[in-house]
């Protein structure tokens, strides 16, 4: 991030701007929306620039720009749209002291003015470094389409609460109360009798919250994060991540999920990792049940979905026994992100009417399975936590009689952007898992290899992985 999004305070300040055409006038529509006192130094001004001037909507100085006249500015802008001018008065500028904005010129820039959606007193600024201004304004474009004009007048009517507010204790039942506000009295009440309605609403539901001395009971979410891609995320997840208190989550899950959890909420890392240390089961459930109980919000996260070798069972009974609410939120499991991802599906017909998901160890090891079956032709299996028990699998599936030639494609970091395909025969598996030296989790796909047409572009051969 090279630039810091901050909102400066510009009511009653002094913002100076150099130029007088289309340039100064593009600046000068977005400025005009502030409570900052405008002055604008120009030796011919558009006549809209002159006619806010006598409106005495900014002060205008005709003539060109001279030192001292950036002086006090908390910004400034040069939109002169000419090179060497804005090179000239953005010297002076920076001699007065002010911070610089050149027009079309990140480089000479201190800062930049980014793409903004405006419901004042919410604002929401969108901005790419200069690098994309399209997408900022589609980004801009989309959020004007979705937040409702009402939004300002709601944000308006509640800054003048928040002192009321605060009889309330904060957490929990203050944010639920303002989301109850914003999400449905608050529209419900611009709705019905418009803006005159809004402050009648919001006194009445504060008397409810005031009145209402409960402790509201606290929940468990056991969400699938998905294999690792943060659009892979279910909008249900994206929801229940937006209202935890606390998460709870797995080595596996990616930093940009991590990332949409609220800033406030208490992130634990429970993460376990096969046949190393890591916090026990018993300690992530009394963690879960203990922060539920406290009444929080809790979220306990999982990689992949949670109904997929992730013990979901322990953790429902341990809610169970502790009286605690809980909901299951099922996420994508990494062998639909690896199959999808080379182009194959998991069942076809005629070769296969079913698929078995099977772990390469357990909680005593390696873990057996009906090899015998997984040995046929034309059976497909994904194979979870697979890698450092290749050599058994590999193994185990020969004596059973499985083909040497069969197909089995390993899928590392399956979904994310460092994602690596390699594509193996099983009676070389392990020979080849040792030579391309995978680092990050991977799932095995027995039985399929990727689609021809997406071999060159995600293929990893075994002699360019040693390279």
């Amino acid at each position: 991030m090279k630039h810091f999004p901050i909102f400066v305070a510009v009511e009653g300040r002094r913002i100076v701007l150099s130029g007088g055409g289309e340039e100064a006038l593009a600046k000068l529509r977005l400025l005009l929306k502030t409570e900052a006192n405008l002055t604008v130094v120009a030796e011919n001004a558009a006549p809209e620039i002159r006619a806010w001037a006598q409106e005495g909507r900014l002060t205008l100085i005709s003539r060109a720009m001279e030192p001292g006249d950036a002086m006090c500015a908390v910004l400034f802008y040069a939109a002169n749209g000419d090179d060497a001018e804005d090179a000239r008065v953005a010297a002076l500028a920076h001699r007065d002291g002010a911070r610089v904005n050149m027009v079309d010129n990140l480089h000479g820039s201190q800062f930049i003015t980014p793409a903004i959606v405006d419901r004042d007193p919410v604002t929401i600024a969108i901005g790419t470094e200069g690098a994309a201004p399209v997408l900022a304004r589609a980004i801009k474009a989309d959020l004007e389409a979705k937040l409702p004009a009402s939004l300002g007048v709601l944000a308006r009517i509640g800054k003048s609460f928040r002192s009321a507010v605060e009889a309330l204790p904060m957490g929990r039942k203050r944010r639920d109360f303002w989301s109850e506000y914003y999400f449905n009295k608050g529209p419900q009440a611009i709705e019905e009798d418009g803006e005159n309605g809004v402050q009648s609403a919001l006194k009445n539901l504060l008397d409810t919250y005031l009145t209402d001395t409960r402790e509201k009971a606290g929940h468990v979410d056991l969400v699938g994060a998905g294999p690792g891609d943060p659009d892979l995320l279910t909008l249900k997840a994206r929801k229940a991540l937006d209202k935890a208190d606390v998460v709870i989550y797995d080595r596996l899950v990616s930093a940009e999920i991590l990332e949409l959890a609220r800033r406030e909420a208490v992130m634990i890392d429970a993460g376990k990792e096969g046949f190393g240390k890591a916090m026990s089961q018993s300690e992530i459930n009394d963690l879960i049940v203990s922060h539920a109980k406290d009444g929080h919000q809790v979220v306990r996260l999982k990689s992949g979905d949670p109904t997929v070798f992730g013990r979901l069972d322990e953790e429902i009974d341990a809610c169970d026994a502790a009286d605690v609410s809980w909901r299951i939120v099922p996420g994508i499991t990494a062998a639909s992100a690896a199959v999808a991802g080379i182009g194959q599906s998991l069942t076809k017909r005629d070769r296969n009417g079913s698929v078995r998901f099977i772990t390469g160890h357990d909680m005593k090891g390696y873990a057996d399975h009906d090899w015998r079956a997984l040995s046929r032709a034309g059976e497909v299996a994904a194979i979870y936590m697979g890698k450092r028990a290749a050599r058994f699998v590999q193994g185990r599936l020969l004596m059973h009689g499985a083909h040497p030639e069969t197909p089995i494609t390993v899928v590392e970091n399956v979904s994310r952007v460092e994602q690596r395909t390699l594509t193996c025969r099983l009676g070389t598996l392990s020979d080849d898992l040792e030579t391309a030296n995978l680092t990050g989790p991977a799932l095995m796909l027995l039985g399929l290899a990727p689609r021809a047409a997406l071999q060159v572009a995600q293929d990893i051969s075994i002699q360019e992985v040693a390279q």
